[in-house]
């Protein structure tokens, strides 16, 4: 190899981790800019994002929508810790929304199993495997929520472990100035720049969006080189080996979207079988918690706390069903059958996304808000007609 070749391969590994670098530079940057200004914004945004949220099981749907329309677990978790964060979400009100986040984001998988509709022999199998990670996650969320409604399961052990390990010295000041990387005062002056709050929340937002996007794309490539894919057939060989992988890889990428999709057309094409992908998938919902503890990293207890919940949900989901082979088939089985069933009727599979991912979530948030909005103007007048006769 000349010395010129050399110099070209170095040149290309600097650019490399440079890249690299920039991008995680910018998430760090626009979760700062969410957190500032989240807590700038008004009072009266608060308030009704607590009344969203006041419910646990429409603040599950609400992390589901809101997922849904993004297609980025990643994003809308970060968001919850930016939150969480500035001090306008509570623990335990974030932990539903980080729940649905984890169902919401498996639509990209189940709509790219759409693709191969008029191949009908590769569509059955393509639709199990998109729905796979649905299926696994809706079945996670059917077990641990009612154990975090009523016993606090995961945010009291989350809050222990950040206690135990990371405790910082208390909880959100209401100062900008609190527990900071370097990237504040930079996000102080845009801020100020800006001087409207919400256009700085939804700067922040799509950089979040942007950010995670360029280091998906970035890592992606890495991952889809020829050398990566001589290494496929190992993959796959033992559940616990696809289950590194799957951490692993979706950590790299910081999105188990793209994991989880690119398990479609390995199962249409029948180089894996639905029961080998399986390990990979669960692997990758703990896989993409990497993305909630960066954004995490340098913010208040709470917002620790709130990462670490998203790590032990997907946690307890791998220990319920990975070291079980039989209640790992229950989720594959479930998945062969809504795969076999939209192959003879199209109309299932469309109107399973429709319902799970968007109709069934907006009517329960919308009727939910009306009742709570009810509630609340029930208890204001019961509070003025006390008034009133004191």
């Amino acid at each position: 190899m000349s010395e010129t070749t050399k110099t070209n391969i170095t040149s290309k590994k600097v650019f490399s981790v440079l890249q690299l670098l920039l991008g995680l530079l910018l998430f760090m940057f626009s979760i700062d800019l969410l957190t500032v200004s989240m807590t700038q914004l008004n009072s009266r945004f608060a308030e009704e994002l607590f009344l969203a949220t006041n419910n646990p099981f429409v603040g599950l749907f609400v992390g589901l929508l809101m997922t849904a329309l993004i297609q980025s677990s990643s994003t809308v978790t970060a968001m919850i810790v930016a939150v969480v964060a500035s001090g306008s979400l509570s623990l335990s009100q974030a932990v539903p929304l980080v729940m649905g986040a984890n169902i919401g984001t498996t639509i990209t998988s189940t709509l790219i199993a759409f693709s191969y509709l008029m191949k009908k022999d590769e569509f059955q199998k393509a639709l199990a495997a998109g729905v796979l990670h649905d299926i696994f996650n809706i079945l996670a969320v059917l077990i641990l929520f009612p154990l975090e409604v009523y016993f606090g399961f995961l945010s009291h052990m989350a809050t222990f472990i950040t206690a135990t390990f990371f405790d910082l010295g208390g909880d959100f000041d209401g100062s900008y100035n609190y527990n900071v990387l370097f990237t504040r005062p930079f996000t102080l002056w845009l801020i100020e720049l800006i001087s409207i709050p919400f256009l700085s929340l939804i700067l922040g937002v799509l950089l979040v969006f942007a950010s995670i996007k360029f280091l998906s794309s970035y890592v992606l490539k890495t991952f889809m080189s020829p050398n990566f894919n001589k290494a496929n057939k190992h993959i796959f060989q033992k559940p616990y080996i696809a289950f590194i992988y799957g951490i692993f890889f979706t950590a790299a990428v910081q999105s188990s979207t793209v994991t989880t999709s690119l398990m479609v057309p390995a199962v249409a094409s029948r180089k894996v079988s639905l029961v080998r992908a399986f390990p990979f998938i669960i692997g990758a919902n703990i896989g993409t918690t990497i993305t909630a503890a960066i954004a995490a990293i340098y913010k208040t207890d709470a917002a620790i706390s709130i990462a670490l919940v998203h790590f032990l949900f997907n946690l307890c989901g791998a220990l319920l069903f990975l070291p079980f082979p039989g209640i790992r088939k229950i989720p594959v089985k479930l998945a062969t059958l809504l795969g076999r069933e939209s192959n003879r009727t199209r109309f299932v599979g469309i109107a399973y996304i429709l319902l799970t991912f968007f109709i069934i979530p907006f009517l329960l948030i919308y009727f939910n808000k009306n009742e709570d909005i009810r509630e609340m103007s029930y208890k204001n007048d019961r509070v003025n007609k006390t008034e009133m006769q004191k």
